[in-house]
């Protein structure tokens, strides 16, 4: 979702790009470099289901405690902070998925 919000910005301004470009500019291009810490949470989720110990509940915790701090948009905050807020204030889609992994993160474990 917000990979779409931030490649509809792009292509407001450079035109469309194929799903190949898109990929590119998503490895490359700094307009794009925001969701890094995004990707990096999600693979940190699979590397945890994919192992073959169980998961510790500190590690789950510590997770939970990383991405509570990562998703904080703010409209004068650091880069990501920015970039998430605007990404929250051009799309009603991220508004909900944002409200629902909000009210999942404040859930006990």
């Amino acid at each position: 979702m917000l990979l779409e919000t931030e490649r509809i910005a792009y292509e407001q301004v450079s035109g469309r790009v194929s799903s190949g470009e898109l990929l590119q500019l998503v490895i490359a291009h700094e307009q794009f470099a925001w969701l890094h810490r995004i990707s990096e949470v999600v693979v940190q989720v699979d590397e945890m289901l994919e192992a073959d110990e169980p998961i510790l509940i500190e590690d789950f915790e510590k997770l939970l405690a990383d991405v509570r701090t990562l998703i904080v948009p703010l409209e004068t905050g650091n880069t990501f902070e920015r970039k998430y807020y605007n990404a929250l204030q051009r799309e009603p889609a991220a508004v909900l998925a944002h409200a629902e992994i909000s009210r999942f993160l404040m859930t006990k474990v």
